[in-house]
């Protein structure tokens, strides 16, 4: 059984372009292409108060991006709640599609994550605090690499668990989320690595990338961390302020190399 325990968070870690595609740019783009505009979601303002209303909801529930973002639209125009439902529902759908699409993990980490693949000293958790939608498209993109994974609720044969918040019920600052891990991962678990950007590499607009909440998350997650694994955890914060993806990827192979190297210990290292 692996006995070492490394975690890599998704948005704004391996996927740059899903913290990306809030761009002002971008996002404007897609709202109008999406047909959002058009039915009133036509400013940032607007747009980031219902992604931060319903955050909590979607992202520990199994309702998805879909229906919280469909609901909090027709709570802010009950005009539309009636005839122009389906409308509201494939405008909705469109934008989201977009947003998944924009979702791919960035090539630099291809070759460190098919490397890791094949170490059956090591489990790897991808830990994301999302809507339920995403599990099957983290899947998808690492299968696209010949990287099997499964979900912390299904049977796993390789060593690839994706853990999502929407997937356990409680995001990853909350015990439950890393409690649910180490059930999945077993007792043998003796060295861990964390590689986040704790909300760094996100769009300024949104609650989650706020610089005091970003500082908390770190320090509370690697206090849940070790308390559950009961031992030190070595941190690698991915922020993307100064740095190349490139640079910063391959600051991490370097750090993961150095981990694998080390022996047992009496605690995580």
């Amino acid at each position: 059984m692996p006995d070492k325990l490394i975690i890599f968070d998704y948005s704004g870690t391996l996927s740059m372009e899903m913290a990306a595609f809030a761009r002002p740019d971008n996002l404007m783009k897609h709202l109008k292409s999406s047909g959002l505009f058009t039915l009133g979601v036509d400013s940032f303002a607007l747009f980031w108060e219902i992604i931060n209303a319903t955050w909590t909801k979607g992202s520990t529930t199994k309702l998805g991006y879909k229906n919280v973002m469909q609901a909090r639209i027709c709570e802010l125009f009950p005009e539309i709640t009636g005839s122009r439902q389906p409308e509201v529902a494939n405008a909705v759908a469109r934008f989201v599609g977009a947003y998944l699409d924009h979702s791919r993990i960035d090539e630099h980490w291809q070759s460190i994550l098919q490397e890791l693949s094949a170490k059956k000293s090591v489990q790897v958790i991808i830990a994301t605090d999302h809507y339920a939608e995403a599990t099957d498209v983290i899947i998808k993109y690492l299968s696209a690499w010949n990287i099997q994974a499964t979900t912390t609720a299904a049977r796993s044969s390789g060593n690839y668990i994706v853990a999502n918040s929407a997937d356990i019920g409680a995001q990853k600052s909350e015990r439950k989320f890393w409690e649910t891990i180490k059930t999945k991962c077993g007792d043998n678990i003796h060295k861990a690595m964390l590689i986040d950007d704790f909300g760094a590499n996100e769009q300024s607009a949104d609650a989650y990338a706020q610089a005091n909440v970003i500082s908390a998350r770190r320090q509370k997650t690697i206090k849940l961390l070790e308390n559950v694994f009961s031992g030190q955890v070595e941190c690698f914060s991915f922020a993307a302020l100064e740095a190349s993806i490139a640079d910063l990827v391959a600051q991490v192979s370097a750090k993961i190399a150095q981990f694998l190297s080390e022996g047992k210990g009496g605690n995580i290292v």
